[in-house]
């Protein structure tokens, strides 16, 4: 007899795991695998934070089953599973879908070729309620609903008929390679326990200002959820996020935030169903007619760029976002926006140059609402609002005091707030006063964020009007929007 297979990749829990739920039903032993792809790791989206958080997520798992049961392998896909097939046998592979970049879903074509050739049954479900190959939206919502309150894919460890040679195989990886401990301490740890522990800390006290916090860089970090990157990643699912939601309903005084934190559930699952039914628009515009816009290029291209990605462009708020970012892997979601508001409106960058960037820098990366997302703020649908933050009215607005901006931008720690938000308004006197000398010790701002403005602003709604753009529109409407 041979072993019931289950391959985790975005989805390392144990509790709510239908794959391995099947799984423990097979009468074989259960063998957990997660395969480090070299293709993969070395990809331009994923970076040491991702593979840290992964490591910690895995290490958990192992610590709740028996030694052995979990066999963490380095190498190509195909190579590994031949190995466990030649010494052990597969009697059948269990999965999740995973709604991933193009060389994943070019990878699990090839496992499935793998799979009939070896007439190996693969067992593939749903992630949360993404619905595979889907072309038009009717009833989405009340499937979304259906799943959301359905029933949970529990199983007790301890019943389990575990296979525990796992550690034998010899691609087996020490997870201490992925680890990467020397800058961990400023990065949200990975892990179903420690999932749990943030579900727990939201709705005992965190969440109840979710509602009046969550567009304030500052406040987000204690009030939002903090659980992209565990949803990202697995260490729950989006149901037991929710049915965790319905079960503090009732709450006094919980209910606008309650509300509030529940539609950021509902379209968490819209967007990634968006990039599954177009998986393209992770190499084109969603709208192929913006294809053709005008953007910058050359010596002007790579300095702009290398300013925004480091944060030193000279506008606070961004700045201060992007900083915080490199250092924790987290940010508010408009903060986001406004970091790809302003590579492709006042840098005029196409979006591509920034996506990968962001990726890495995500520790909650999610491909599919990371390119539905970016392509969104980016302006390049044809059929969302266009909006061109400005930074300075963001930080006067959600950071008053200057609070998050001094934090990460020391450079700006003595000048008062509203000022902090526009250094470039301080007169020499008021430089010399402050301590700070602009274009030297903080730089001067790398466009003229008006004159950026009125030609974003300009430039978009000619764009928008043109009839191919209006023509394409109309396809994404019937393809994406969501009929109830």
């Amino acid at each position: 007899m041979g072993v019931s297979l289950v391959w985790l990749k975005r989805d390392l829990r144990l509790k709510d795991h239908a794959a391995l739920h099947k799984a423990t039903q097979s009468g074989s032993p259960v063998l957990l695998f997660y395969c480090f792809e070299p293709n993969v790791v070395k990809d331009k989206h994923t970076s040491r934070r991702h593979l840290r958080f992964i490591t910690q997520s895995l290490e958990d798992i192992a610590q709740n089953i028996p030694s052995g049961s979990l066999y963490c392998a380095y190498g190509e896909i195909l190579d590994v599973l031949e190995q466990i097939n030649q010494q052990v046998g597969i009697d059948g592979l269990y999965s999740h879908q995973e709604i991933g970049l193009g060389l994943t879903f070019d990878r699990d074509k090839q496992v499935s070729q793998w799979c009939d050739e070896c007439d190996i049954t693969w067992l593939e479900f749903p992630q949360g309620a993404v619905v595979r190959g889907l072309t038009m939206r009717t009833y989405w919502d009340k499937h979304w609903q259906q799943v959301m309150r359905g029933q949970l894919y529990d199983v007790d460890c301890n019943q389990v008929n575990w296979f525990s040679g796992g550690n034998h195989f010899n691609r087996h990886v020490d997870l201490a390679r992925f680890k990467y401990e020397e800058d961990a301490a400023d990065f949200q740890k990975g892990g179903e326990t420690q999932a749990w522990y943030v579900i727990d800390s939201f709705f005992d006290y965190r969440g109840k200002e979710y509602a009046f916090s969550l567009s304030s860089p500052e406040k987000s970090q204690k009030h939002c959820s903090r659980l992209s990157a565990h949803l990202a990643w697995g260490n729950v699912s989006l149901k037991q996020v929710y049915q965790s939601v319905l079960a503090n309903w009732k709450k006094p005084q919980w209910r606008r935030s309650l509300v509030a934190f529940t539609s950021r559930l509902h379209w968490h699952c819209h967007f990634i169903q968006k990039f599954e039914s177009e998986c393209e628009m992770e190499f084109r515009c969603v709208n192929r007619a913006f294809e053709g816009m005008p953007r910058i290029a050359g010596d002007q291209f790579t300095v702009r760029l290398r300013a925004w990605e480091t944060g030193h462009t000279g506008i606070p708020m961004v700045d201060a976002c992007m900083r915080s970012l490199i250092k924790t892997g987290y940010l508010n979601f408009r903060m986001r926006a406004m970091l790809v508001s302003f590579l492709c409106h006042h840098l005029e960058l196409d979006w591509r140059a920034g996506v990968a960037h962001l990726a890495k820098l995500f520790l909650d990366f999610e491909p599919g609402i990371h390119y539905s997302q970016f392509q969104m703020q980016a302006g390049v649908t044809g059929i969302n609002t266009i909006r061109i933050y400005n930074p300075v009215k963001q930080g006067q607005e959600k950071d008053p005091e200057g609070i998050f901006v001094k934090k990460w931008v020391p450079e700006l720690s003595n000048i008062p707030a509203p000022l902090v938000h526009s250094p470039w308004d301080l007169s020499e006197m008021e430089q010399l006063m402050y301590g700070i000398e602009i274009g030297s010790d903080y730089p001067s701002p790398i466009i003229n964020l008006k004159e950026s403005y009125t030609k974003a602003q300009a430039l978009l709604w000619h764009w928008k009007k043109r009839e191919d753009v209006t023509m394409e529109s109309k396809r994404i409407l019937a393809t994406h929007v969501r009929e109830r």
